[in-house]
């Protein structure tokens, strides 16, 4: 090893871990670790029989101890370094996202070599969230490098937003803040082009750092399907499955919400389309809504919503709650209507959720034929050594 960084030692159960793939090192895989290491710095892993693990940024408050940047011994992780990690993600969605590169996002943490940091781009602004206190402590560095990658590809870029208001922060003993970087004096509003659809986008206030963008590929899915079709969008949000399907000239379409804020979002998404008067906006818990509905009066029914669950500790009652819902549509569809309904909870894995459908159309007396099984967009890359990578999963069924 050409390298003189600290080390920290790693217990066998943690080692099986890395050598899984895992690029977290957790606090209880942690032997001994010399409390005069600075936080934030680069440290070695090592086992206790001195075979070298990795590399990455320690967190002495977290309970991710270490987020692991390489596990090359001779790699040796400078400004130069990050330029490639950034350059090699970003040419991943020039290859895949090219119609939706001005919109997308451009750095998934893990997935892309960068754990704890986040890049959404809304066309000339960057907006990002760092979750890692050793890249907080280098993030000028790394803000530097995302403009100096984008604009030697001809990518105007205007200003960075931080939206570092995320409460894992906290975890690792950082503030919660968010605010331009370098007090840059821009728009927090903009207005972007998915897929043909223009959308509102408030970077200071909006879900996340502005919108979800994971859904792109799977809100055209419903477009291609919704002709003539009557539509019922739960949980819209600011109305990116309802929009897709007034697009796609839906013959009905109901957006279901119930925060009257977000379907005013929705609405002007709308008027933006001159979809308005296409689509009509209900103000309900989504749950009531359904137990006011009849049986066919919706040929699709789209159910995408929030996280049931944060943490392993609450699945059983998110299983209930998306059988619940599930359920509820499945019977109000009736034979031949199609079922859309998806998680984006990590914790919620795919066989327990494929448990919970398979339940739930027993106990409806019907059955699920599969249209199509799909998980987030291309640029939410999932790595295959992480599971914490995957979380969405989106399903189309036709009931019969």
């Amino acid at each position: 090893m050409n390298r003189k960084y600290p080390k920290i030692i790693l217990s066998e159960e943690g080692e099986k871990w890395l050598d899984n793939g895992q690029m977290w090192m957790y606090k209880n895989n942690a032997v001994d670790i010399d409390e005069t290491i600075e936080n934030g710095s680069l440290v070695d892993i090592m086992t206790t029989r001195g075979r070298y693990m990795g590399t990455g940024f320690i967190s002495k408050n977290s309970h991710i101890t270490v987020r692991i940047l390489s596990k090359k011994s001779d790699e040796i992780i400078d400004r130069d370094f990050f330029k490639k990690r950034i350059q090699f993600a970003y040419d991943f969605r020039k290859t895949l996202e090219l119609d939706n590169i001005e919109n997308c996002r451009l750095i998934f943490g893990e997935a892309d070599q960068l754990p704890g940091l986040t890049v959404d781009r809304y066309n000339d602004i960057l907006v990002t969230q760092v979750s890692s206190y050793g890249l907080d402590v280098i993030k000028d560095m790394i803000y530097e490098l995302l403009l100096e990658v984008l604009n030697e590809d001809g990518q105007d870029i205007k200003g960075i937003y931080e939206r570092n208001d995320i409460k894992i922060r906290a975890k690792e003993g950082l503030s919660l803040e968010k605010g331009f970087w370098r007090n840059a004096h821009l728009p927090t509003t903009t207005i972007i082009n998915e897929n043909g659809i223009l959308l509102h986008v408030d970077i200071e206030n909006g879900q996340k750092t502005g919108y979800f963008l994971d859904q792109k590929a799977n809100r055209v899915l419903l477009r291609k399907m919704a002709h003539g079709k009557k539509v019922l969008d739960c949980f819209s949000h600011t109305g990116g499955f309802a929009l897709n399907a007034a697009y796609g000239k839906a013959k009905e379409v109901h957006a279901v919400d119930v925060s009257q804020t977000a379907l005013n979002q929705a609405y002007e998404n709308a008027k933006l389309n001159h979809l308005e008067n296409k689509m009509r906006f209900i103000k309900d818990d989504v749950f009531d809504y359904l137990d006011k509905c009849k049986v066919g009066q919706y040929d699709i029914i789209v159910l995408d919503p929030p996280a049931f669950t944060k943490s392993r500790r609450t699945i059983d009652h998110a299983y209930n709650g998306y059988k619940k819902i599930n359920m509820k549509a499945i019977k109000l569809l009736g034979r031949g209507g199609y079922l859309i309904t998806c998680s984006c909870s990590r914790f919620m894995e795919t066989d327990n959720f494929e448990k919970m459908l398979r339940e739930s159309a027993l106990e409806s007396g019907v059955t699920l034929k599969q249209v199509s099984v799909t998980q987030q967009n291309h640029d939410h890359p999932i790595l295959w050594t992480m599971e914490e990578t995957s979380y969405l999963k989106f399903y189309i069924f036709q009931i019969i």
